[in-house]
């Protein structure tokens, strides 16, 4: 993995990355906001340490473990990444709770032009702060974004720590038996 100097990762800030989005994803995830270290190398949590690339992995989203460089295999497992936020930022707390709702309102927005069967968030304060949900727990949702239903994951940040890797992993299944049941669903319908 390259190294950024602190410079590098500072000149970052601000930066938008890229969504790895297609029309009708199985589900697509949404992180808060790109960190320095996503921004500086246009990979989606790519920080060292973030667990969101084994955790998809030991969920059994994707067949092997996927480096953030190979980011661009997730639409062929129906899978894809945006973020709440566009802007990067060293830490979530430098987000306002403006830069939240207003983030909340274009990612509904991108939802019903992109009808990923399932939008999974990645951080319940997010979540919260984004749709102004402030009971909102880990788990599926009752808000729809048009036949997008909704569920909150764990941060996989690797300071969320009371989520270890397995505990994490576990609620992601849950989230793809889901997925698959409604897609089994679907297609028992046709």
């Amino acid at each position: 993995m390259t190294r950024f100097t602190p410079a590098e990762l500072e000149a970052a800030r601000d930066r938008p990355v890229p969504d790895v989005v297609a029309d009708g994803l199985r589900v697509l995830f949404c992180g808060i906001n790109p960190g320095l270290m996503t921004a500086a190398t246009g990979h989606h949590f790519a920080r060292p340490g973030n667990r969101f690339w084994p955790v998809l992995h030991l969920s059994g989203f994707t067949p092997r473990l996927l480096k953030p460089s190979e980011q661009r295999e997730l639409p062929s497992y129906g899978l894809g990444i945006t973020n709440v936020v566009a802007r990067a930022t060293a830490r979530a707390d430098e987000l306002g709770a403006e830069e939240y709702r207003e983030g909340g309102r274009l990612l509904a927005l991108k939802v019903a032009q992109l009808r990923p069967r399932w939008l999974a968030v990645v951080g319940v304060t997010a979540y919260r702060a984004a749709f102004d949900d402030r009971k909102a727990r880990v788990g599926p949702q009752q808000r729809t974004i048009g036949d997008t239903r909704v569920w909150v994951l764990p941060n996989p940040s690797g300071l969320n720590a009371h989520w270890t890797a397995r505990t994490m992993a576990e609620e992601f299944a849950r989230l793809r038996v889901a997925a698959e049941a409604s897609e089994a669903g679907e297609a028992h319908e046709s």
